[in-house]
């Protein structure tokens, strides 16, 4: 069974930075790894995928800030936030995929993390 526990979110300052992390088990190194979130009110979206190659691909409106990686050898995937803004403020979820080819940046993945609250004041 694929468990995915995200960690790392917290109460930041605009322009400061936050790495999250996703601690995976039970899963299998060539799956497609990403970072979803959703603010309040607003659907969930798509941040950043990384396939079993570590080719990554990102949501258009973020590319520049967010940096996907991962650490097969501690089996696990993260998310490094910079510059943060308020509307960053979400829910970050961490999520994976049996496929070795990621989708598009958006697409549901099968198995979820519970995530981890990010919040940004001014």
């Amino acid at each position: 069974q694929v468990q995915l526990v995200e960690s790392g979110g917290g109460s930041v300052q605009a322009g400061g930075s936050l790495r999250l992390s996703c601690a995976a088990s039970g899963y299998h190194s060539n799956y497609c790894m990403g970072w979803f979130r959703q603010a309040p009110g607003k659907e969930r979206e798509g941040v950043a995928l990384i396939d079993r190659d570590g080719d990554t691909s990102y949501a258009d409106s973020l590319k520049g800030r967010f940096t996907i990686s991962k650490d097969n050898a501690k089996n696990t995937l993260y998310l490094q936030i910079t510059s943060l803004k308020v509307e960053d403020t979400a829910m970050y979820y961490c999520a994976a995929d049996p496929t070795w080819v990621c989708p598009g940046v958006g697409s549901w993945l099968k198995y979820w993390g519970q995530g981890t609250q990010v919040t940004v004041s001014s």
